[in-house]
């Protein structure tokens, strides 16, 4: 994770702007969400065999990937979307979804994308307040209107890392109208499983459908390989707009060949999960305000938006970036990335004498 230069090609639109490091200066981005170590060996395996047949079109149903996904989480493999990344099956279930005569609505702090798309739909985008940047589900069934089409609900959330229960989430769904499509974007579901907590019963019978990614947990953000839940008369609009070979051959025989390695991907989470809170303990003992987390990364508060600014100048001068959340609603906070040791060490050592100077 460490490089001379940023590598642009895995860089968000979100993160492009001034992301270069002091001349001299190695880059430490954790900004980006990345894993802290790369996909199952087996997945790398089963990838670079693929490469033989790279004449032929990708499997357009995923047939394989996403049978073994079925098996793995108790589900039907007939329910199954996949896309590139979990980001084409959102813009896909918006592009099918919202519109000029409709409003998509999420929590006041999510994932920027959720406003993009609605956006591009030309579908007005409304937010609903979070508690202590927890979404609220009263605030957001009171923020239901009557051309409200989409309800979007990261969970856990990003940028926030907070979580609400399934109880929660049957209250929402059962609390709006049934024509309101619900999407629950589990992008950080994997580090959460251990709560045995799963939603894809929502799926059934409902216009709700729930994503799930392997660029996280799974580390293979550069293969981008997304999937979805989808009851069938959604799975069949969403159909219509996607790109047929959107998964190429070796993204999905890697992908494939990570979920049938849980060994690993749990030993991921284990490993990201005690370096997050170690990361977490640290700097509240140094004297930060951190929100509680349970993904691949953690929400440091700041007192006000200029001190955000100023440790993250700070940061940048040694060449670490995280990311600032002005495009959230939280102008006073960064989100730091748990990347390798090495890496996440020297960031808190960065911030600790941020506010050393700063607190004198």
């Amino acid at each position: 994770m460490t490089s001379a230069l940023p590598h642009v090609a895995c860089m968000s639109p979100y993160a492009l702007a001034d992301m270069a490091a002091p001349e001299g200066i190695d880059l430490v981005s954790l900004s980006q969400n990345e894993s802290l170590r790369g996909p199952s060996p087996r997945a790398i395996e089963a990838a670079a065999a693929r490469l033989f047949d790279a004449s032929a079109y990708p499997d357009p149903d995923w047939s394989a990937l996403r049978n073994s996904l079925a098996k793995l989480h108790g589900i039907s493999a007939d329910g199954i979307l996949c896309g590139s990344g979990s980001l084409d099956l959102i813009a896909c279930i918006a592009r099918a979804f919202a519109g000029p005569r409709r409003a998509v609505l999420a929590p006041a702090h999510a994932y920027p994308f959720f406003r993009t798309v609605a956006q591009m739909s030309n579908a007005r985008f409304d937010t609903a307040a979070e508690t202590e940047c927890i979404a609220d589900v009263d605030a957001l069934l009171d923020s239901v209107k009557p051309d409200t089409a989409l309800v979007f609900v990261a969970n856990p959330g990003n940028p926030t890392g907070t979580c609400i229960t399934r109880d929660d989430l049957e209250r929402l769904r059962t609390g709006m109208r049934d024509d309101i499509l619900l999407v629950i974007d589990e992008a950080y579901g994997e580090f959460a499983d251990h709560f045995a907590d799963p939603c894809w019963n929502l799926v059934h019978g409902t216009n709700t459908v729930v994503l799930r990614t392997l660029s996280k947990a799974y580390g293979m953000a550069g293969l981008r390989v997304g999937w979805g839940l989808f009851p069938p008369h959604i799975s069949n609009e969403v159909r219509k707009v996607m790109n047929p070979n959107n998964v190429s051959a070796p993204s999905q025989a890697a992908a494939q060949a990570a979920v049938l390695d849980q060994v690993y991907m749990k030993e991921t989470c284990a490993i990201t999960g005690a370096l997050r809170d170690q990361t977490i303990e640290a700097l509240r003992l140094a004297g930060f305000k951190v929100l509680p987390s349970v993904t691949n990364f953690a929400l440091i508060l700041f007192d006000s938006a200029s001190a955000a600014q100023s440790a993250d100048a700070s940061l940048r001068a040694k060449g670490i970036f995280l990311r600032r959340q002005q495009g959230t609603g939280l102008p006073h906070a960064l989100r730091m990335t748990i990347g390798p040791e090495k890496e996440t060490q020297m960031a808190i050592s960065r911030l600790k004498s941020w506010h050393k100077e700063h607190s004198a």
